[in-house]
């Protein structure tokens, strides 16, 4: 069908840029706008031009804002003396939802994986560690994923963190090993946010 119009060619092979969504998926989401929602289109279409365009990352704790810096960090009722350091701002909103959290946060926009060519630069480390640096961080709670990406971008910050003088905690049980934040039920990360144990 896509080979009659270059234009839903075009469509279909820019809806497979989403995260699991295949070439027949794809094509049932562009059929379905062309067909059923045209307007939904448009209203997806400008809302994906403006986030593209003006969205960009907090200063302070590189999650996404369209502000220099975020609501989070702008926020004075939040604790300034804990940092939470989350892998994605998706972690971020997880902690957010399924616990009492009023601290601050860190994204590292990824986690520590020389083989993808992610290292400490890639993760914004010199400007965690130039905050740690600021003296008003007293605990640095560790929520990276429980894979073997994350326990060593852990261990690493877990070190950063004492080279500062500062207490790192790390989420306790709870998290299964091999899972991700974003996809752990709320009981579960809450009781695992609550537990959280100091790092070696």
């Amino acid at each position: 069908m896509s080979a009659s119009s270059p234009l839903l060619a075009e469509l279909v092979d820019a809806l497979r840029c989403l995260p699991g969504v295949g070439g027949k998926s794809a094509q049932r989401m562009a059929i379905q706008l062309l067909e059923r929602d045209r307007s939904g289109g448009r209203r997806l279409a400008s809302a994906l031009e403006q986030a593209m365009e003006h969205i960009g990352n907090c200063s302070r704790c590189r999650n996404f804002s369209e502000d220099e810096v975020c609501a989070v960090c702008a926020n004075a009722a939040r604790d300034p003396h804990i940092l939470c350091v989350v892998e994605s701002p998706s972690d971020l909103a997880a902690i957010e939802q399924a616990t009492g959290y009023r601290g601050q946060y860190f994204v590292l926009l990824g986690r520590l994986s020389p083989l993808d060519g992610t290292g400490p630069e890639e993760l914004g480390l010199h400007t965690l560690a130039a905050r740690l640096e600021e003296g008003e961080i007293s605990e640095m709670v560790i929520a990276t994923n429980p894979t073997v990406e994350g326990e060593a971008t852990a261990h690493y910050l877990g070190k950063l963190a004492s080279a500062a003088g500062i207490r790192a905690t790390r989420l306790a049980h709870g998290v299964p090993l091999g899972g991700e934040l974003e996809y752990v039920d709320r009981s579960t990360l809450a009781h695992a946010f609550g537990g959280r144990q100091a790092v070696d």
